[in-house]
């Protein structure tokens, strides 16, 4: 099994999450301090993983970077300042492994073990990818000696689909559930969420 390296985007904290925000507002916590432990979380399943052997936080958001580095993560600058797919390319050309997955940065819920799993599906195929709990987003695109080529947005599991990717299934409940949402937020939480989500909404 290849080593990987991992490419997850951090937006600007003013512009991530809304939908999160009557959440915040209700609980009286900074909006801010949950998008980063969201983050936090995510990039420790990652850093943790065994198959993974790079973390990229892709950010110009200082605070997002700095969360990242302490957990052992590198950044790297934003420099295409284009949204979200152009970032995920830039991320994956400064790549340490040849083995390359974009990863969504709200995963709180995410194990390390469930992350090898998926990662051993896709090292199959030239480009795989994990859709959402609904069925329709992107959680995870992998790409081992290809391009990555990554379609985030509306309906990007179909997108992804469409440009190639296989479809990848299995039992990683964490992998699968993104939190954009209340309702989200709180199956994450059934699940078992990382420890700055848990001390944050525990």
């Amino acid at each position: 099994m290849p080593s990987w390296s991992v490419v997850v985007p951090a937006k600007r904290l003013d512009a991530a999450k809304s939908r999160l925000r009557p959440l915040t507002d209700a609980l009286g916590t900074a909006h801010a301090e949950l998008v980063l432990a969201l983050l936090a979380d995510t990039v420790a399943a990652a850093v943790s993983c065994p198959a993974v052997a790079d973390v990229v936080v892709v950010t110009d958001e200082p605070a997002a970077g700095a969360v990242a580095r302490a957990l052992g993560a590198r950044t790297v600058a934003d420099a295409p300042g284009a949204g979200l797919n152009p970032a995920l390319e830039h991320g994956a050309r400064t790549a340490a492994a040849g083995a390359v997955a974009a990863l969504s940065s709200d995963l709180p819920a995410l194990r390390p073990a469930e992350l090898a799993a998926a990662l051993a599906a896709a090292v199959e195929v030239p480009r795989a990818f994990v859709a959402d709990a609904q069925g329709t987003g992107t959680t995870l695109l992998t790409a081992v000696g290809t391009a990555l080529r990554p379609r985030f947005g509306p309906a990007s599991a179909e997108a992804h689909l469409a440009d190639g990717a296989v479809a990848l299934t299995g039992e990683w409940p964490g992998l699968v559930r993104d939190v954009d949402t209340e309702a989200d937020m709180r199956v994450a939480l059934g699940l078992g969420v990382g420890p700055r989500t848990a001390a944050l909404l525990g």
